[in-house]
């Protein structure tokens, strides 16, 4: 029995749509594809390596569409998941997949437990909930979708990081704020507020790179990290990280480009001391800023920047709107800012 054509599903945030289509040519010559509900399907290339160096996409899979696909067509047909699973472990080194977990409604029915015990014996897999290989099956209005996450860990889980920091920016987020600021290999970078240095990562491995990476923040556990996440990008040279603190107008020099991923949703007193520090922050950058450089920001509080900003001797050049999910499962509305001067 012959099944429909395998395709390559590449997920990314709500809102970067244009920055994954601005990097998919650069690895695959005038692809087709069809986008739907923040995700991209394409036809499987015959090389799939380029796939796992994608920066603005979240999670990469390989799935099959149809709408006959539910569990119990599934279980009758299991190499229409086994076909996908196989080329998934054959992709990597031996070992590497060495768990797996599926994600469906009615987990519990037999056909699920026996599709459970074919990936079981024949590839031998452990069933685990935190699992190497994430296997689904669901349903979007009348199409069935069955297929597995390419790769142990999301693409937008750097390897650089050595552990999670509770509000840390999503390096997909990272890497479209660094795009959009257009950096030429000549440019003078600033990241204030660098908290884990998420930010200066993607600018260091971002090609081309900026010549001149400095970062600074105030916490002292920030800072740490941050270290250490350079350290293990192998970084310590290219990347200068200060402790200071922004109202203390500290003086690195003027640069082409200033960066932020400026504190939002924070407990702290609502109104005064946010504006406050955003109102800093624009100062500041109009302090250091070269004349023909650009600003990048991203934060949720944008309505409270915007009004900032149309006061201040800088302009919203460009922007992009982005819905991340919460802890809660829901969408915050969050922008990224590009400025320059009038």
């Amino acid at each position: 029995m012959s099944h429909n054509p395998l395709q390559l599903k590449l997920a990314y945030v709500p809102g970067l749509l244009d920055t994954v289509r601005d990097e998919i040519p650069h690895h695959v010559s005038l692809p087709t594809y069809d986008v739907k509900k923040n995700s991209i399907y394409m036809s499987v290339p015959d090389e799939l390596d380029w796939v796992y160096t994608l920066k603005s996409v979240s999670r990469v899979y390989l799935v099959r569409q149809d709408p006959s696909y539910h569990p119990v067509h599934i279980f009758k047909h299991k190499s229409i998941l086994g076909d996908i699973v196989e080329i998934i472990v054959a992709q990597f080194q031996k070992g590497t997949f060495k768990t797996f977990s599926i994600s469906c409604a009615g987990a519990q029915t037999k056909e699920i437990k026996k599709i459970k015990s074919y990936i079981e014996d024949t590839f031998g897999l452990e069933l685990k909930p935190e699992a190497d290989l994430k296997i689904h099956i669901a349903k979007t209005n009348d199409m069935w979708e069955v297929g597995a996450q390419l790769t142990p860990r999301p693409l937008s889980t750097r390897s650089y990081r050595t552990q999670h920091l509770h509000g840390a920016m999503d390096a997909t987020i990272a890497y479209t704020l660094n795009q959009m600021c257009d950096i030429q290999p000549t440019s003078s970078y600033l990241n204030v507020c660098s908290g884990s240095a998420t930010l200066l990562l993607e600018a260091a491995l971002s090609s081309p790179r900026p010549q001149t990476l400095i970062g600074f923040d105030t916490h002292k556990h920030n800072l740490s990290l941050s270290i250490q996440n350079i350290k293990k990008a192998g970084l310590l040279k290219d990347i200068s990280i200060k402790e200071a603190d922004l109202f203390d107008d500290p003086d690195f020099g003027m640069f082409d480009v200033i960066t932020s991923d400026l504190p939002f949703g924070m407990v702290i007193s609502k109104g005064e001391n946010l504006t406050r520090l955003y109102s800093k922050f624009i100062e500041y950058a109009q302090n250091h800023l070269n004349p023909d450089g650009v600003v990048g920001v991203y934060t949720s509080e944008f309505v409270m920047l915007e009004k900032l900003i149309t006061a201040s001797n800088l302009t919203i050049r460009r922007e992009c709107k982005i819905d991340v999910i919460t802890s809660q499962k829901k969408y915050l509305p969050t922008k990224i800012l590009i400025l320059g001067f009038a």
